[in-house]
């Protein structure tokens, strides 16, 4: 009968050995799982975990309605495909639409048939009026900002961050103009960049433009993983597509025009490349020969994703108890997970979804010594009753 409940109690055991040796095993199968097909899922190993974009149009003025347009529609776009409000940060004259010549007050659309109003309810300008300065620009980008400018105004990008930056204006030889009163050159983008990269403020930048001779604003730029494209080569105007009578000005430029629509096969999910994107460009359309740098860039432009910049970033992390224990607290008494304080200079908070019901258990060599400590004790439980025989 001894003997009989001994066997019990040494098969009890075992199986909780085995039982925590199979769950350190199932984690390590869970993880091995999701650092493969994150791979896959990208053969050029995009390592970014957040996508931004900043969106600028420099024009103000009624006759300069297409910028506007163009601007929201790229807005649109972005926050289509997933990028989120908080994401993007959008600089806007924002006075065509309430404009005493407007037939369609609080409305711009960017086609004659006008059966899309980009402006509409849902939409969020964070510099709008005479805000749209070259300065605040370059201080976006830089984030060199002051202490009263709020958070939904800033570019919290960190080392892993995409940012889609799109410009649209009047401009000239390595130079736009913002609002008639004042240029950005092609040196002072450059140099931003390269404060970016000094602070560790991006993964990847995709730096789109919209003016006449756009592909001299991107001939100055020098920093490592920045993908550029412009509408027009030197010496070429970027020639607007459509007019609408009754708003009896030009709605959108053409590059933008076949940019967007282009966009708007694809999805969230997309699969298509930028470099299927480049592709579509066509000359005869545009009227106009747009440019591509992408010698800064190192990833393949087949293998690069359209939403690798234009989309919200869908991942899954598989974080091990040692990465979570410094991020959250327990309250014991209440059964809840909260946020432990943020340091004051630490990089962009991880999503909540990743912290909330997350099971805490014991560190993995506290579990691997228990099992091999488990096996120990059956070894001398089992000793122990060959001598008592």
């Amino acid at each position: 009968m001894l003997l009989l409940s001994l066997f019990q109690f040494l098969l009890c055991l075992s199986s909780w050995a085995w039982g925590v040796y199979s769950s350190d095993t199932q984690e390590r199968l869970v993880k091995d799982f999701f650092d493969k097909n994150g791979a896959s899922s990208n053969p050029s190993g995009s390592t970014h975990t957040n996508n931004w974009a900043v969106l600028v149009c420099s024009s103000r003025y009624w006759f300069n309605y297409r910028h506007m347009a163009n601007a929201l529609g790229m807005y649109r776009t972005v926050k289509r495909l997933g990028i989120p409000d908080s994401n993007i940060i959008l600089m806007l004259a924002d006075d065509a639409s309430c404009n005493s010549r407007n037939k369609f007050p609080g409305s711009v659309y960017a086609n004659p048939g006008r059966q899309l109003d980009l402006y509409g309810d849902n939409i969020e300008v964070d510099y709008h009026g005479y805000e749209v300065t070259v300065e605040n620009f370059i201080r976006v980008l830089t984030g060199r900002m002051d202490a009263s400018v709020p958070r939904s105004k800033r570019l919290l990008s960190d080392e892993r961050s995409n940012i889609f930056v799109y410009m649209t204006g009047h401009g000239g030889n390595e130079f736009l103009k913002f609002q008639d009163n004042e240029e950005i050159s092609a040196f002072d983008v450059a140099d931003a960049f390269e404060q970016m990269y000094q602070k560790k403020r991006y993964n990847e930048i995709f730096f789109m433009i919209d003016t006449c001779q756009a592909n001299t604003m991107y001939s100055k730029l020098y920093s490592p993983n920045i993908l550029a494209a412009g509408s027009s080569q030197l010496g070429e105007n970027s020639y607007s597509h459509a007019n609408d009578n009754d708003i009896g000005v030009a709605v959108i430029d053409a590059f933008t025009h076949y940019t967007l629509e282009f966009m708007e096969k694809i999805n969230k999910t997309s699969q298509l490349s930028m470099q299927e994107l480049f592709d579509s460009f066509d000359v005869t359309k545009i009227n106009s020969h747009p440019g591509v740098r992408s010698d800064l860039f190192n990833r393949p432009l087949e293998h690069t994703r359209i939403t690798d910049f234009f989309g919200g970033v869908a991942q899954v992390e598989v974080m091990s108890p040692h990465d979570v224990a410094p991020l959250i607290s327990v309250n014991e008494t209440q059964g809840t997970v909260q946020d432990s304080p943020k340091p004051a200079a630490s990089a962009s908070p991880r999503p909540q979804s990743q912290l909330q019901n997350f099971n805490l258990t014991p560190a993995r060599d506290w579990k691997t010594a228990r099992a091999w400590g488990s096996v120990a004790l059956i070894g001398v439980l089992v000793g122990w009753i060959a001598l008592k025989q």
